[in-house]
């Protein structure tokens, strides 16, 4: 597909990355030559210098032909500008993206309004996991498929648990629940596991289930699933930490947010009322350990700078037993952060990335099946997918045994209208069924893509 990114920033760079590597057709726009030049560099792309809410810059980029315009500069209102043009003069699907905390209550308004394809907001999305993550206080990471009824879990298997040494076949008659291991991260390797696969002690597993089903195998796998969280501290009091507060607001769960800037504390009184705001700087050590830094259940760490948010974590493993959650924004050095003991990793422009990557398939899909849910799980070196069966295909209607999956593609879950089934070789998919499918390969775009 042919797509124009407007905006070179952070979110751009970082989805032209994702898309380049989908293997569509990318054209970036941005005032700044510098950052095309960068960018273009090093991956496929093509850069135009100019304004993107420019009608002759826009043709310049090709937006008559363009099947998607992705508005992503720093200025929601520019966003929407150049999403009404690019309709007007090419037609094309648009997704803006929209930050302001002002339009919070009126996103579904503006998408409907102005007839853009997707509104999507980083903080706000972040925040989506944040609390799915607070949940299980124990999981690196929580991602929900059917409509949340089943959950796909990040977890390090500690020292003494009942997993260490387990083999997969035995999982079920041992730990009575019934789960899917998917992946597992072990050291440097990524292996897809079969059922005689024995689980080590550091192991990072990725596995999916429905969320009783989850609180059963986190019990068993030695997780202290009672220590839930009922406080969090929130260091910085920007877009993330206001939308992080904003969706606690409806749980029994107490926020405080430090923050230097005395007229940004003012501000977030106001609109956080429920919350109490801290004014004051959230890299002093004195002020941590007196607003009560070894006490609190949840600590995220939400400045504006990734090496103070990997430094403020750090210190917190040590003074604390919190939960942390590590803003990062940059993912240049991925792997040495994946390495780092600094709690869960939340990466806005990532999951962004995640979920217009996961339109752009739903659109390019061509058969039976259509994407409804696309995360990138093991730090972007697998993929689990949501697959709705809309017609029938291949897969319909035979045993999974039958079917010749490709290598390091695994059917992880299969929803039958509100049942949630972890299937096994008997197990049929049907009709209107919503299929997770988790698999090294990329560029999954329909569901009979997973076969050999």
């Amino acid at each position: 597909m042919k797509i124009i990114i407007v905006g070179c920033g952070k979110v751009g760079a970082t989805l032209a990355e994702h898309l380049n590597q989908e293997g569509h057709d990318i054209t970036i726009i941005d005032r700044h030559w510098e950052k095309l030049k960068y960018l273009s560099e090093r991956i496929d792309v093509m850069g135009v210098e100019g304004n993107g809410a420019s009608i002759t810059t826009q043709r310049e980029a090709g937006v008559q032909g363009a099947d998607i315009l992705i508005a992503t500069t720093n200025s929601d209102e520019l966003n929407l500008l150049c999403c009404l043009i690019a309709k007007k003069a090419g037609n094309c699907q648009t997704i803006a993206r929209i930050r302001d905390p002002e339009y919070y209550n009126e996103m579904r308004y503006i998408r409907d309004e102005l007839n853009l394809s997707l509104v999507i907001n980083p903080e706000q999305a972040a925040a989506a996991e944040i609390a799915r993550i607070i949940k299980f206080p124990s999981a690196m990471k929580v991602d929900t498929f059917a409509r949340g009824r089943a959950e796909l879990i990040k977890l390090n298997i500690p020292e003494g648990s009942q997993l260490d040494g387990l083999r997969l076949f035995d999982m079920e008659s041992k730990l009575h629940c019934k789960v899917l291991i998917c992946t597992v991260e072990r050291g440097e390797e990524l292996l897809i596991p079969h059922g005689d696969f024995a689980l080590q002690a550091g192991d990072i597993v990725s596995f999916i289930a429905p969320h009783s089903v989850a609180l059963a195998f986190f019990k068993a796998g030695g997780a202290n699933i009672s220590n839930s969280v009922r406080s969090i501290m929130l260091i910085g009091g920007g877009k993330m930490s206001y939308y992080v507060a904003k969706k606690l607001e409806e749980t029994k769960i107490s926020v405080k947010i430090i923050e230097q800037d005395f007229e940004k504390c003012q501000t977030l009184s106001e609109m956080l009322p429920h919350a109490v705001i801290i004014n004051g700087d959230g890299t002093d050590k004195q002020l941590l350990d007196e607003e009560g830094i070894g006490v609190v259940d949840a600590v995220g760490n939400f400045t504006g700078i990734d090496e103070e948010n990997i430094l403020l974590s750090l210190y917190e493993k040590e003074m604390s037993k919190a939960k942390l959650l590590t803003k990062i924004n940059r993912i240049t050095f991925e792997e040495v952060i994946a390495g780092l003991d600094i709690g869960s990793i939340i990466n806005p422009n990532s999951i962004t990335s995640d979920n217009i990557v996961r339109f752009v398939r739903a659109l390019n899909n061509s058969r039976g099946s259509n994407v409804e849910t696309l995360y990138k799980i093991a730090q972007g070196r697998a993929e689990a997918l949501e697959f709705r069966v809309r017609n029938e295909s291949k897969v319909v209607g035979r045993p999974l045994m039958e079917l010749k999956l490709k290598p390091n593609v695994i059917i992880a879950c299969i929803t039958k209208g509100n049942k949630v089934v972890i299937p096994n070789g008997q197990s049929v998919i049907e009709k209107d069924d919503l299929v997770v499918v988790v698999s090294v390969e990329r560029g999954l775009n329909d569901l009979e893509d997973i076969l050999a």
